[in-house]
């Protein structure tokens, strides 16, 4: 009965070991292997957050490489600009005496020559582009009738100094193009005296005595000065300050520059009295020249001191008998009183304030290609 009952008892106890394999069978088989479906192990949050990093990076990446790119660009831009605008490596090898040697040569005035040959200057400016080299102009003697035209008695040539562009308001309004103008056998004149200014006892001057006497005209007391002890004694002799226009103006407002400016200097540019009755006839003859209607743009206004500082305007009205290579000249008048003519060219040479800042620079470097050069030479011109 024992038998039998131990008998009994075994299958129950083997089921129930049978239950228990297999429930830790089972259990450990789903510890030991997961699931085959991917599902069941995605993190939601991990995901999103690992796309959000690769997109920042991405964009991170993309933006770092335009700003490098447009900075490139900006970068070769500017040195191509630059190296092209450089001038030609000067000779290291050339003594300082020679002109050459100088970094200043580098604002000498480039000379090209037009469709019929004639040796011009650019300006720079798109509705004037161009001035004449060399100005030949007829010598005329001074009358009553200042509505004659100009009968000529002889010529004179007359070399480019400088030119710049001429400016009002502060937002620089484009007035008119200024060129200054020396007769070319009185250069050897201003050549002997400002060589001499700077060094007694040479007859050219090296760069960095040029570089003293550009200071020196520039600087807007010394500068002054200088010009005003020339110009009293006649250097240069004969002299012109070609004006053309780059928009349409008026007589009336080309005067009334004028004669602020003349204003402005003559206590300094006269002698004591210059508010006497002679100055004040004098500028009363200036303003009657005045009175006429428009100016339209490219219209050529010349005004010519002579040797004895009387001032003479021409103008290019289509009404003269005489006709010249840039267009028909008409002498509207003179002015014999020597400091008007002094006032208003030291409008443009000199002071604290110039009529245009770019022409008395341009004026400047041109007088440095003169005094490079030995005294009763001309000043060589790169073409």
């Amino acid at each position: 009965m024992l038998r039998n009952s131990t008998a009994r008892q075994l299958p129950s106890t083997l089921r129930s070991c049978g239950r228990q394999t297999q429930r830790r069978t089972f259990l450990s088989s789903r510890r030991a292997r997961p699931s085959g479906r991917a599902v069941e192990r995605l993190n939601v949050q991990e995901l999103v957050r690992k796309s959000h990093d690769y997109e920042r990076n991405r964009r991170i990446f993309l933006w770092s490489g335009t700003v490098a790119g447009l900075v490139s660009f900006v970068w070769t831009a500017y040195k191509l600009v630059g190296e092209l605008r450089k001038p030609a490596q000067l000779d290291s090898s050339l003594p300082s005496t020679d002109p050459l040697s100088s970094s200043d040569a580098a604002d000498r005035k480039v000379v090209i020559r037009d469709e019929n040959g004639h040796e011009i200057v650019p300006t720079g400016n798109s509705t004037v582009p161009a001035f004449p080299r060399i100005l030949e102009l007829p010598n005329t003697a001074s009358g009553p009738d200042a509505t004659a035209a100009i009968e000529p008695t002889g010529s004179t040539e007359y070399t480019l100094v400088g030119l710049g562009l001429r400016t009002v308001t502060f937002i620089g309004i484009q007035v008119y193009v200024v060129g200054y103008y020396i007769a070319t056998a009185d250069i050897a004149a201003l050549q002997n005296r400002l060589v001499k200014k700077v060094n007694p006892i040479a007859t050219t001057l090296v760069p960095g005595e040029r570089d003293e006497l550009r200071t020196a005209l520039l600087d807007p007391v010394i500068g002054e000065e200088t010009w005003n002890e020339l110009l009293a004694e006649g250097i240069p002799a004969r002299s012109v300050f070609r004006v053309v226009p780059v928009r349409d103006t008026d007589f009336h407002h080309l005067r009334d520059g004028f004669v602020r400016a003349i204003q402005a200097r003559a206590p300094g540019a006269s002698a004591p009295g210059a508010d006497d009755e002679g100055f004040g006839e004098a500028m009363r003859q200036f303003r009657a020249l005045f009175n006429r209607g428009t100016v339209p743009k490219r219209k050529e206004m010349l005004l010519i001191r002579d040797g004895e500082g009387r001032l003479s305007i021409e103008y290019e009205d289509g009404t003269g008998k005489k006709k010249s290579k840039v267009g028909t000249r008409q002498l509207i008048g003179t002015v014999d009183d020597e400091r008007v003519s002094r006032a208003l060219w030291l409008n443009y040479l000199a002071g604290k304030k110039v009529a245009s800042e770019p022409a008395r620079q341009s004026i400047v470097e041109g007088i440095m290609e003169f005094v490079e050069r030995p005294v009763g030479t001309v000043a060589a011109q790169v073409v």
